[in-house]
């Protein structure tokens, strides 16, 4: 069995039939994190929100024991499991030094987010396209004003949170330029995520149908992303 390193160089969604069969869960209750400090639990919209500052960025998380099903092919569960939980954590560290906060609907996954730090979004039956909607509504409600959407299956993701700042949307697509695996944007102007094969071009059209400026931003830490057997050859 291989063990997966630590992968810090340094320092639309579909239902598949594994998520249909996967066993509904109670909503996650635990405590929220922001940082390293403790915060108390409160519904958006109730008393004042909790302040994570100007910008912050939001990462989809799969149930780990579901994602990447696709690499089955070359990895046994236990390591697929292993390089799904070792690829999200080099995203949450690559977001560093902002605020983030982790949309999911596993139980498994909230704790592993606030053992990192991040804040808990609990949105399921959503889809990976209405889990973002829904994350990026949160975080404007919590008084972010850009957030920077991430995947995470990003391997040698680096710099996520020192993105340049710009008057418009950046997309980062993936290394085909097929998919997107990073989208900075500001909150509360309607963007519509479209997730899946084909999104790159799909987002490029959204901002034009916003009227907002569009910049491309190709980094090969950010174009690399892990959903077939040929793709795990960056490890050797």
């Amino acid at each position: 069995m291989k063990h997966w390193p630590t992968l810090r160089p340094g320092a639309g969604a579909t239902v598949t039939p594994h998520d249909r069969d996967r066993a509904p869960q109670d909503p996650y209750t635990g405590p929220v994190t922001v940082g390293t400090t403790a915060v108390r639990r409160q519904a958006v919209g109730q008393g004042e929100p909790f302040l994570l500052g100007r910008h912050a960025v939001l990462v989809p998380v799969k149930a780990f024991a579901q994602a990447k099903r696709r690499l089955g092919a070359a990895l046994g569960d236990a390591e697929r499991e292993a390089l799904v939980r070792a690829m999200a954590e080099q995203v949450l560290a690559a977001a560093a030094p902002l605020p983030v906060a982790v949309v999911c609907d596993d139980n498994d996954v909230a704790v592993w987010a606030r053992s990192h730090g991040a804040l808990v979004v609990w949105e399921p039956g959503r889809g990976l396209n209405g889990a973002v909607e829904e994350g990026v509504e949160r975080l404007a409600a919590m008084g972010v004003v850009q957030v920077t959407v991430a995947h995470g299956d990003l391997p040698l993701a680096t710099d996520i949170g020192s993105i340049e700042p710009f008057d418009g949307i950046t997309l980062a697509p993936d290394r085909q330029g097929n998919g997107t695996n990073v989208i900075r944007l500001p909150v509360r102007h309607g963007f519509q995520f479209s997730y899946g094969p084909g999104s790159f071009e799909r987002h490029l059209r959204e901002c034009e149908r916003l009227g907002m400026a569009a910049r491309i931003l190709r980094t090969p830490g950010l174009a690399f992303d892990v959903d077939w057997p040929a793709d795990l050859g960056w490890h050797e």
